[in-house]
């Protein structure tokens, strides 16, 4: 009797896990190289060599609305990769970006020294209110290093905190919206009171030197310029690699199904916890370069209507997609700077129209709908003939003769 038991070791058992996709395409890195290098050279010849009234020239009111919507790019980008990616809509991101802002406020202001109304060390907000010495947060931040590594941590640790409670107790949906709202809209209020030590409803403005140089000269406003862009280049990069990897992989399953992720074994809380926190850190990061461009940070950058703009970039380009946020914040960014300029009063009618049009005819956004366009037109393409081989006359006369 043959006997089906073999000796032969098993062979071991593996899972077929899908290969990663790849991080652009070679026209993607060919586009990314040729925009690092238009962005770093063009510009500079253009704000700096170009004549005034050349149709090249780059003014500072350019300069600076540009390298503003690039702040406001890099915010969506990180609200995209928790939203788009991990299915977390957070109302609360304007807080991250405003408290990176706030710690490079606390270097600006140091940094005015003795050149400030009062001639004090101490900054003009704290003079005019009685303050006799600096608050103990307040050390260390005349050093540029460490303003930077306030911008990451401050924003970090508290994006850790709140979401390491938030997400262990699975609150989700509508309910971690709201927290989240209700977080921005408390610190609002506390940075609002002159107590707290951060200028109040004034905030901080007036800057002088930044590591150094004018933060009003030409020179350093297009340095403030590159440096953004290379920023959000750099912070997009960092998404587009963490959404293509394993762990972009289980976070997209924690957004569609998160109940079969736990199934499956994997712990969703580490996954959340880590794509909040990084999207926390570069809100911070955008805020930081935000405030040297500007000029001024206060509380008001923390009202929960800026973080539900943010959710309307992210919209309007398209969630999910990374490159449609920075789409998103340019149109309405420039939208905004176009109609505030012309319909003043009825701009905000005009951005709650916006995000109810695009919510009802445009679910995926400006990219969904670019998609769209793309597949009717290759569909509406006819298809190319296809051509026939020739027939050789030994092969007809074979037929015949196998007929015959």
């Amino acid at each position: 009797m043959q006997s089906f038991h073999s000796n032969s070791p098993a062979a071991p058992f593996r899972l077929a896990v899908p290969e990663r996709q790849p991080l652009f395409t070679g026209r993607g890195w060919a586009l990314l190289a040729a925009l690092t290098v238009v962005v770093a050279i063009g510009v500079p010849v253009c704000a700096l060599l170009v004549p005034e009234g050349h149709p090249l020239h780059l003014s500072a009111y350019a300069l600076t609305l540009i390298g503003k919507i690039m702040c406001y790019a890099l915010a969506a980008i990180a609200l995209d990769l928790v939203w788009g990616y991990c299915g977390i809509l957070s109302l609360g991101h304007g807080l991250f970006f405003a408290l990176g802002g706030y710690a490079t406020g606390m270097y600006l202001m140091r940094a005015i020294g003795r050149e400030g109304v009062y001639k004090s060390d101490l900054p003009d907000f704290m003079v005019f209110l009685d303050w006799k010495e600096l608050p103990w947060f307040w050390h260390g931040t005349e050093h540029l290093g460490y303003a930077l590594l306030l911008v990451v941590l401050v924003p970090g640790v508290l994006a850790w905190l709140f979401g390491f409670f938030a997400f262990r107790s699975r609150i989700k949906g509508v309910y971690l919206s709201i927290i989240t709202q209700a977080m921005t809209y408390a610190a609002m209020l506390l940075f609002f009171r002159n107590e707290t030590g951060f200028g109040g409803n004034n905030g901080f403005t007036d800057f002088k030197r930044i590591a150094g140089f004018a933060v009003a000269a030409p020179q350093t406003r297009t340095a403030l310029f590159v440096l953004t862009f290379l920023a959000l280049l750099a912070g997009f990069v960092a998404c587009r690699y963490i959404v293509t990897s394993k762990l972009g992989r289980v976070v997209t399953a924690v957004r569609d199904a998160e109940m079969r992720v736990m199934f499956s074994g994997y712990n969703p809380l580490g996954y959340k916890l880590f794509v909040w926190t990084f999207s926390a850190v570069l809100c911070g990061i955008a805020g930081a370069l935000y405030v040297p461009q500007v000029g001024i940070i206060n509380p008001g950058e923390m009202s929960p209507g800026n973080s539900i703009e943010m959710a309307v970039w992210v919209a309007v380009g398209g969630r999910g997609t990374l490159i449609g946020p920075v789409i998103g914040a340019f149109l309405v960014n420039g939208a905004k700077t176009m109609f505030t300029a012309y319909f003043a009063e009825y701009w905000l009618f005009l951005l709650g129209a916006m995000f109810v049009l695009v919510t009802l005819y445009l679910p995926d956004g400006v990219i969904g709908l670019l998609k769209r366009l793309r597949e009717r037109s290759r569909s509406a393409m006819p298809a190319k003939p296809v051509a026939q081989e020739p027939v050789s006359s030994s092969a007809v006369a074979g037929r015949t003769g196998g007929e015959a």
